[in-house]
């Protein structure tokens, strides 16, 4: 017998990377992302949808969702929160900026469960209203938040107690980071609920009390703690309860 539809397993939409790419006896422009957001996304129980950008987001595509993970890549175009390019600043990607702000604007405007992974949480700061650090040694002094080339650094991370993340995660974490901006000036909406010793904002969530967390590191990249994408994927299933009843 055929399951309820409000029963199951959440589709959780993830955006992809566009990239160049080297497979087989192929050297082509490709939709890509690393396999740890799909296999975490599965192992927390949703189904993952991979999402290239191919051009804005459209209302259909949403309808088809459950849940989001904005996940991490190229910098913002920082004309998006009118600044001027910097010469610090990483490759950027117009056509995913095109693609994931309307994304982000329609997954909102549904009440869709989101969570934004590194670019993610920049992406949704800046699509509320707020601004970047361009390049974060500039300010921090340090490029402990950056890791090499293809890897991750591990930063203690200290959350506000009584916000979502600490009721999830605890007082502190350790965080895999990869990341060369952070925040400047915070989103209105928006709520900082995890800093790392320098001060560096290393999560936030909405005001408001929806499903909206921001982290700036990956959890994805720690295979031993799915609490965040099941924390995501639950909500999903709640939100998709609702929308079958």
């Amino acid at each position: 017998m055929a399951s309820n539809d409000s029963e199951r397993r959440p589709v959780i939409g993830l955006p992809t990377y566009r990239e160049q790419t080297r497979f087989g006896t192929w050297d082509t422009d490709s939709a890509v992302l690393p396999i740890g957001y799909a296999v975490t996304v599965q192992r927390a129980g949703g189904i993952p949808v991979l999402l290239p950008p191919t051009g804005v987001a459209h209302p259909e595509l949403v309808e088809r969702l459950d849940g989001l993970v904005l996940t991490g890549g190229a910098d913002i175009d920082p004309a998006r929160y009118g600044r001027p390019l910097e010469q610090a600043l990483g490759y950027t990607r117009t056509d995913r900026d095109t693609s994931e702000f309307e994304l982000f604007t329609l997954a909102r405007a549904a009440g869709l469960p989101i969570l934004a992974v590194c670019r993610g949480l920049q992406l949704v700061n800046v699509a509320l209203g707020g601004t970047l650090i361009q390049h974060l040694p500039d300010v921090v002094g340090h490029e402990e938040h950056s890791g090499g080339p293809g890897s991750f650094t591990v930063v203690p991370t200290s959350t506000t107690p009584g916000s979502a993340v600490a009721a999830l995660l605890g007082p502190e974490v350790k965080a895999h980071c990869h990341h060369h901006q952070a925040i400047e000036e915070l989103a209105p909406g928006l709520s900082a609920t995890a800093h790392a010793a320098d001060g560096t904002i290393e999560a936030v969530e909405a005001r408001d009390g929806s499903f909206l967390l921001g982290v700036q590191w990956h959890p994805e990249a720690d295979s031993t703690d799915d609490r965040l994408l099941r924390a995501l994927v639950d909500a999903a299933g709640a939100y998709r309860k609702g929308v079958h009843k």
